[in-house]
């Protein structure tokens, strides 16, 4: 039942996926949501009187009740905003979507994973890098994202699949449909070698227009990093390394000539560095600092004697993990976040921890 309401609070007219969570975060639930009064409701930050009318009103389950049955049918997993198992580094956007839908094994909160993302109509230079630098990274079994597309898209995901990467597509319609429709061989593929297709949308909705930014966002919001191969000024691409940008995510772009089209985005995200520069497998994973990270043995040095309380006490909330996450040390170690913050910036500083994307650290 509860996630029936959950797809039923994605259909209500008037709530997007920021009322949403403001509705969730208020009310407790998606079926608390459609028991609460218009009182209530209207206490709600952002939730006026037409909104508040909205989910009062709100009668006709019956698109949700057939959306259940597809899940259950095609035994598709669902991730929502509010769950333990809702990918951690698309939930710390503000704009990330209420409620996911995965068909296919592939984890989505797996340590390691890039999006690579470009034009439609690379040029071989463009193809034979995206090749090449996952066939020089799969020995971190990083998890590739993309978006599907012809071009850098599938080349990333075909790539993915020749190197053993388990692979993710994002998708910009439902489940019950694949675009484009030449791409549905890979799909199989993919699903078949443990990888998956994500999407936001029900099934039934077609690949329209406006759906691709919102597609982007995903592919963006999910990844460690932002790797964009041959780009034009202007496109999905340069959308994506835009939001890439704005989530604070490590963004690279691949430098090309100056009077090349298909460089043009690429050499503009370099030149107003928002992207630096890649030109090999060393560069991502030096800037990510998988190579750091690569072949390091499980156990921790002795802790040295000049640590204070609390960064003895932050070193071995570390120490207990592979990485941690800022908001969990805060909970974990009950420091207020501007101590916890100062303490990891010392630590850092002495050399005993480093930061990762996605507001994460590690010991060194």
């Amino acid at each position: 039942m509860e996630l029936l309401n959950q797809i039923a609070l994605t259909q209500i007219e008037g709530v997007g996926n920021v009322l949403a969570k403001n509705l969730i975060s208020y009310c407790g639930s998606a079926s608390d949501v459609f028991k609460t009064k218009k009182s209530l409701l209207l206490k709600i930050p952002d939730i006026g009187e037409y909104t508040a009318k909205s989910i009062i009103s709100f009668s006709d389950f019956s698109k949700a009740e057939k959306e259940l049955k597809f899940i259950e049918q095609h035994k598709i997993k669902t991730y929502f905003y509010a769950s333990q198992n809702y990918p951690y580094r698309l939930k710390s956007n503000n704009d990330c979507p209420i409620l996911l839908y995965q068909l296919g094994d592939a984890d989505i909160n797996a340590d390691k994973i890039i999006s690579i993302v470009g034009t439609r109509k690379p040029t071989e230079y463009g193809k034979n890098f995206c090749e090449n630098l996952i066939e020089n990274i799969a020995e971190t079994n990083a998890t590739i994202i993309s978006g599907m597309a012809y071009g850098i898209d599938i080349c990333a995901h075909k790539a993915s699949l020749k190197n053993n990467l388990p692979t993710v597509g994002v998708l910009a319609h439902g489940l019950d449909k694949l675009y484009p429709a030449e791409h549905k061989k890979f799909a199989k593929n993919i699903i078949e070698n443990g990888g998956s297709l994500l999407t936001e949308f029900l099934s039934g909705t077609n690949p329209d227009r406006e759906n691709f930014p919102k597609r982007n966002r995903i592919v963006a919001g999910l990844s460690d990093a932002v790797i964009v191969i041959e780009t034009a000024i202007r496109g999905g691409s340069m959308i994506t390394a835009e939001l890439a940008w704005q989530y604070d995510r490590v963004l690279m772009a691949l430098p090309g000539k100056i009077n090349d089209e298909k460089s043009a985005g690429c050499n503009f995200l370099i030149k107003t560095n928002k992207a630096e520069m890649i030109e090999n497998a060393v560069d991502l994973l030096h800037s990510l600092g998988w190579d750091i990270i690569k072949g390091k043995n499980t156990k921790q040095k002795e802790l040295p004697i000049n640590l204070s309380e609390d960064e003895m006490l932050i070193y071995n909330l570390l120490n207990e993990k592979k990485f941690i996450e800022i908001d969990e040390i805060i909970s974990l170690s009950r420091l207020n976040s501007g101590k916890v913050a100062l303490t990891l910036l010392d630590l850092e500083i002495k050399g005993f921890i480093k930061s990762l994307p996605g507001k994460r650290f590690q010991l060194l």
